[in-house]
């Protein structure tokens, strides 16, 4: 099970990052880390610096065919950096080109909705989000992990970190399904 981790060179929130990370190597996965620029990603708690993290492939040499599953951990700032990114951008559309599971949290969707990936999915976020994700064509709702397939791939998102144990769960069963394990 490989699974890609998208995250702006600043500004990911690092439990998003962290959480998710361990319960891919936890269940015996290959956790990559893909940025838009080589070297270090730089996380924060909130709006504190915290560690940095480094990146395994940039988003030029990355490529969804390559891998089981992506996952978006949010960060106010982070996922406004990465849908400033065209090629981010397009990374993140390759995944649900490909029918390959995407999970997001937090502030994540706001790639999403720079990717037109969101129209006629339900899906839940930060609740700042809301209205982006419904002029998008999303529905929105408040619930602690959301599953959707009604679309060409699975999308798993949820609000917060405090959600992170049933996003973790919940996104491992998709990429185990993905990954033919």
């Amino acid at each position: 099970m490989r699974i890609a981790f998208l995250a702006a060179p600043e500004g990911v929130e690092q439990i998003e990052l962290t959480d998710p990370w361990q319960a891919v190597m936890d269940a015996a996965g290959a956790p990559r880390l893909v940025s838009t620029k080589t070297g270090r990603v730089q996380a924060y708690h909130h709006l504190d610096k915290a560690d940095a993290f480094a990146v395994d492939e940039d988003v030029d040499t990355a490529r969804a065919g390559d891998f089981d599953g992506l996952v978006l951990p949010g960060g106010v700032a982070n996922p406004d950096f990465l849908r400033m990114d065209d090629r981010a951008v397009a990374f993140v559309k390759a995944f649900f080109d490909a029918g390959k599971p995407v999970a997001a949290i937090c502030h994540a969707p706001w790639t999403l909705v720079e990717a037109d990936v969101v129209r006629g999915r339900t899906l839940t976020s930060w609740p700042s989000l809301r209205t982006d994700i419904r002029n998008a064509g999303g529905t929105w709702v408040d619930e602690e992990v959301k599953v959707c397939t009604a679309g060409p791939n699975t999308l798993i998102t949820s609000r917060k970190p405090a959600d992170l144990k049933a996003f973790c769960a919940t996104a491992l069963a998709e990429f185990r399904k993905a990954a033919g394990a």
